[in-house]
């Protein structure tokens, strides 16, 4: 793993994406997420990785929400990223496929900046907000109480291989909370054989 972590450090250090789009209404350039892994491409044979990005709706929302993880993987161990979107079904000039290729557009192109840290928030493509503040408030209010009982279920998940960002999904977590499960599951990632 730690292998893979210098091999993720190197492409985000070196990563060089130039905004090759232009949006006519807001008169910006911005890159797209296919930008981001035309510039990865480079990197993943000389360093032995690949990058893929998988997608799935998230039901239980008043709007549809696409949530995209971006995988950097050396074949044996990887790393992921996610983004979360949500489908604006009032955005004029649309068809429904295009509402929805447009929510995924943003949900891979903010894994893949999350992964490889590409910071645009220089971009007023990076600070339109897509939906994600409408999102955000009906994530917060549609979140579970983190039970004694449901937060030792969540130490056993992540004890078993799990994601913290998968129990972030779905339960309100104090930073107590979620210091504990990073904590535990940085213990179950780290290598035997290289810690001291």
């Amino acid at each position: 793993m730690k292998e893979l972590n210098q091999k993720l450090a190197t492409i985000q250090t070196q990563f060089k994406s130039k905004k090759s789009r232009y949006n006519s209404f807001g008169k910006y350039y911005f890159r797209s997420a296919e930008d981001i892994l035309e510039a990865t491409k480079p990197f993943l044979l000389d360093l032995g990785v690949s990058v893929t990005l998988t997608e799935q709706v998230i039901p239980g929302y008043n709007v549809p929400i696409i949530q995209s993880t971006a995988i950097i993987s050396d074949g044996e161990n990887q790393i992921t990223a996610t983004a979360v979107v949500g489908v604006d079904l009032l955005q004029k000039g649309m068809q429904m496929p295009q509402k929805y290729g447009a929510a995924s557009s943003y949900a891979k192109k903010y894994a893949l900046g999350n992964l490889f840290l590409i910071d645009d928030t220089q971009d007023a493509d990076g600070s339109n907000e897509h939906g994600k503040g409408v999102v955000n408030k009906l994530k917060e209010k549609s979140k579970l109480e983190m039970t004694e009982e449901a937060f030792k279920k969540a130490k056993e998940y992540i004890t078993a291989g799990g994601n913290v960002d998968a129990i972030q999904v779905k339960y309100k977590l104090n930073g107590k909370q979620i210091e504990t499960l990073v904590k535990l599951k940085n213990e179950q990632t780290e290598d035997p054989y290289t810690a001291s």
